[in-house]
């Protein structure tokens, strides 16, 4: 035997693990190359970098939204359709009186509500069983929620008049939308619910008062007869404009603020009797 031969049992442990290092270097490659294959994986169909059909294997599992893409995909496929709201017309003019309403007048207080007069003037009506609408400053509604609540509570209708009561013609349309919206804001937050009419200040309105009370859902309401309590004529003056100006669908037009309105209180305890004796009703307007 010559020193370079090895014997055969030595011979034969190295060709087994020869074959054995073979087998561990092929598998590892073949891991190797899974893993490549999966690191570079096409995209989905349709995404970034697409490129034919999908490489064959078991098909991947679908991938997890995360709570915040949940949450953008409430699970509404078996909800009703929600019904948008109606919104009115846009007017170029408006309400001056009630039509179709019988013997009965509509009584409006403006300006409000201040804590010193829309107390009394809500004990008048509330004893006489009369309800009244109240068209608010959003200034004042913010600081007398509660007496908004009281309004509500006892029937009377809240209309909107504006924020700080502006001559609205002079303003650009983003602020009227501001002086109107941030008014139907506070009395929607107190009562639940936003209002439906709005009166202009001073009666002054102009084409874009009309468009964007119609987007925030309101109808213009003037009126028929104003008693010019704000000049502060006279208790008995006051009476005598509302008695004289009676009729069916009348609107009157009054101010629980803006002023001192005592008179305005006396009056509306003198003349809200007569005209139930003279056989009104007093009403509001139905939307």
């Amino acid at each position: 035997m010559k020193n370079d031969q090895l014997p055969t049992g030595r011979r034969s442990v190295l060709r087994l693990a020869a074959a054995l290092g073979v087998t561990v270097t092929t598998g590892a490659l073949a891991v190797d190359r899974l893993g490549a294959l999966d690191d570079t994986a096409a995209p989905p169909s349709g995404g970034p970098g697409a490129a034919g059909p999908p490489a064959a294997g078991p098909p991947a599992a679908a991938p997890r939204l995360r709570p915040s893409a949940y949450r953008l995909q409430p699970m509404t496929a078996y909800a009703p359709a929600a019904r948008p709201r109606a919104l009115p017309p846009v007017r170029r003019r408006p309400f001056l009186s009630l039509t179709d309403v019988g013997r009965s007048m509509v009584l409006t207080f403006d300006d409000g509500p201040d804590p010193r007069y829309t107390p009394a003037i809500l004990e008048t009506l509330r004893r006489h069983d009369c309800r009244a609408m109240f068209f608010v400053c959003g200034e004042m509604a913010a600081e007398n929620q509660d007496l908004l609540r009281e309004m509500a509570d006892d029937g009377h209708v809240v209309g909107n008049h504006s924020w700080s009561h502006p001559l609205v013609p002079k303003l650009r349309p983003s602020r009227i939308r501001d002086e109107l919206g941030s008014t139907s804001e506070v009395v929607e937050r107190a009562l639940g619910t936003a209002p439906v009419w709005y009166r202009a200040p001073y009666g002054a309105w102009n084409r874009h008062s009309f468009e964007i009370g119609a987007e925030l859902g309101m109808e213009p309401l003037a009126w028929t007869v104003d008693t010019l309590d704000w000049k502060e004529p006279g208790s008995g003056t006051i009476v005598r404009r509302v008695l004289d100006g009676a009729g069916p669908g009348v609107i009157v037009l009054s101010h629980d603020a803006g002023g001192n309105r005592s008179q305005s209180v006396t009056a509306l305890r003198r003349y809200l009797p007569a005209l139930l004796d003279a056989g009104y009703t007093i009403t509001v307007p139905r939307r």
